[in-house]
């Protein structure tokens, strides 16, 4: 599972073991997945320790990950795309 978030709502995404990136992007909309550029992610532990994303990207916390990014459980992503 990861998480989405926008300033009305947060998702959590299921997804299986072992599923990279754009296969991930892919399960909200498969145009996420063609179109793929790259993935922000911040840890769930970061996250909670810092209590923003403004306040993880400050400390550092925001990984800019490519098509090999392994999605681990509780990632919070934010998907860059191009269709």
């Amino acid at each position: 599972t990861y998480f989405t978030a926008g300033e009305k709502e947060v998702r959590a995404w299921t997804i299986t073991n072992g599923m990279l990136a754009p296969q991930a992007a892919g399960v909200i909309h498969t145009d996420f997945e063609k179109g793929f550029i790259r993935a922000e992610v911040i840890k769930y532990a970061d996250f909670i320790k810092y209590g923003s994303e403004a306040a993880c990207r400050d400390a550092g916390k925001l990984a800019v990950q490519g098509k090999d990014y392994l999605v681990e459980d509780g990632d919070i992503m934010h998907f860059r795309f191009n269709v």
